[in-house]
């Protein structure tokens, strides 16, 4: 019987500005070594390790003492026009078109970028890739979400309602074809 184990996390917190939509390049706060410790002792030995090729999960990946593999398909979610923006600008901005966006998440995608079923294909491609055994990916929290909505086989509205804290572990198992979610969102040092 082929089994997988998926070990998911989220990248550290942008260092920088907050309520914007960061671009691929930028860096992650990665100060918090008690926290990185703490997460790469969970994680399993020598397992191979995948990122998306943004600098914040690289960082990451870094951080946590892994050699990650860069991997496009489990890109963040394409703002477009947007990437670099803050929210409140956009909404100020772009008023309408701004709102229409966030009332339908999951099928309208910003303007020149792509919409959350589109990385959820890609998502699904790059989890259909990925070696049998323990594998670490050091992703965003669209892809965490992207990978729940595949193994969950949800609506992808509802995928969203998920909430994917930085340096957070979610943890989904294939076994035989089936997938099993063995944790969501756990956070190293939270109450269990």
């Amino acid at each position: 019987m082929s089994e997988s184990r998926l070990w998911l996390i989220r990248h550290a917190p942008v260092a920088g500005g907050r309520g914007i939509i960061h671009a691929p390049d930028a860096p992650a706060d990665v100060s918090d070594m008690a926290a990185f410790a703490a997460l790469a002792a969970m994680l399993p030995a020598g397992a191979p390790s995948f990122a998306s090729p943004a600098r914040r999960t690289r960082d990451t990946a870094a951080a946590l003492g892994l050699a990650a593999i860069p991997e496009p398909a489990f890109r963040e979610q394409d703002f477009g026009a947007w990437t670099g923006r803050r929210h409140r600008d956009l909404e100020a901005e772009g008023g309408e078109t701004y709102r229409a966006f966030w009332a339908a998440a999951a099928t309208n995608a910003p303007p020149g970028g792509e919409s959350f079923v589109g990385q959820i294909a890609r998502v699904r491609a790059g989890l259909g890739a990925v070696p049998i055994g323990d594998v670490v990916l050091v992703v965003h929290s669209g892809t965490v979400r992207a990978a729940l909505a595949v193994a969950l086989d949800l609506d992808p509205a509802a995928a969203l309602r998920f909430v994917v804290d930085p340096l957070s572990l979610t943890r989904i198992d294939r076994l035989a074809g089936n997938w099993r979610i063995s944790g969501v969102n756990q956070r190293v040092g939270a109450p269990t």
